[in-house]
């Protein structure tokens, strides 16, 4: 394995050219499903990493329950500073199952929650609850989910501006927008080096649903007019994982609908500055899985060799 091993560590450094790159050159919609893979495939790289590691590791601590032949000198010298390594990679290893077990917990605690205080109330797709605090996010149920809403919030808004509420939270449903957060939440969770792409996915999800929301009401203004109002007064989504209508860089969000609408790209040209971010962004996750690959083939088969019949 060798110096390999360790590359999947650090390799989501290079998908940090394309974060800014994406959300700010590609379509929403390519930028989200682009950054959220690159997240998703370097996250899984540097687990299954710590993951090698960590065999390493407790194979040499006294009393542990694997094979003895899992602490001989041909196992350890597989891995670069063995001793180092190995033994770090538990706690770390540890840190991420705990982290990402908490990011699971709440969301999944926030969503039944949420679940059963609208138990009471009809079933229809927009859920208007009398609250003084304004708030408007998208709740995944079932097949298509509901638009949670306050009173408070929609005594702020104007009738155009609360169809320009409603289409955005409908997109978000639509288009599974809290599956790409939730990936990216876990993923900087898995390792930290990702968290740029977690901040851009959450600016390009609401992008996404701006864009889209838009052109259902056919204004632009008043998509930019209504995302600006309701970021003055909101608190947003009750947790990251969920997408809220006033999440994410407003200022922004209200500049670009306030600007022409974005090209629809499948992928970027390679002789631009966001087409080589994008390129060295997917030469970092394929090296990093085949480096994790690589890793874990090698170590199954010393492993092997050392383990008694």
């Amino acid at each position: 394995m060798g110096v390999f091993v360790f590359l999947p560590l650090v390799l989501p450094l290079t998908a940090w050219p394309v974060a800014r790159r994406a959300e700010q050159h590609l379509h929403p919609r390519t930028a989200t499903w682009l950054l959220s893979l690159t997240a998703a495939v370097l996250a899984v790289c540097s687990t299954v990493c710590l993951a090698l590691l960590m065999v390493v590791g407790t194979a040499q601590l006294p009393g542990n329950p694997l094979p003895d032949g899992w602490s001989d000198e041909e196992v350890r010298e597989a891995v670069p500073y063995d001793e180092i390594a190995g033994k770090a990679a538990i706690p770390a290893l540890l840190a991420v199952v705990v982290a990402c077990s908490r990011v699971l917990w709440r969301h999944r605690r926030i969503r039944r929650g949420a679940e059963e205080a609208l138990a009471r109330l009809p079933r229809k797709p927009v859920a208007v609850l009398p609250d003084e605090v304004p708030y408007a996010y998208a709740l995944p149920s079932g097949r298509r989910g509901r638009v949670v809403v306050s009173t408070a919030m929609l005594s702020c808004l104007n009738g155009p501006e609360r169809r320009a509420l409603f289409a955005h939270e409908r997109v978000h449903l639509t288009s599974r927008h809290h599956r790409f957060l939730l990936v990216v939440q876990l993923a900087a969770q898995a390792n930290p080096f990702l968290r740029p792409l977690r901040a851009a996915v959450t600016y390009t999800v609401e992008r996404w649903a701006d864009e889209e929301a838009a052109q259902a009401i056919g204004s632009r203004r008043v998509m930019a007019v209504a995302v600006g109002k309701a970021a003055l007064v909101s608190r947003g989504a009750p947790t990251a994982t969920l997408a809220g209508f006033a999440a994410g860089p407003v200022p922004r969000r209200v500049a670009a609908l306030l600007g022409p609408a974005p090209a629809v790209c499948v992928w970027p040209p390679v002789f631009t500055a966001v087409g080589l971010a994008a390129w060295t962004a997917a030469a970092g996750a394929t090296m990093s899985a085949l480096s994790s690959a690589n890793s874990a083939v090698t170590l199954f088969f010393v492993l092997k060799a050392a383990t008694p019949l």
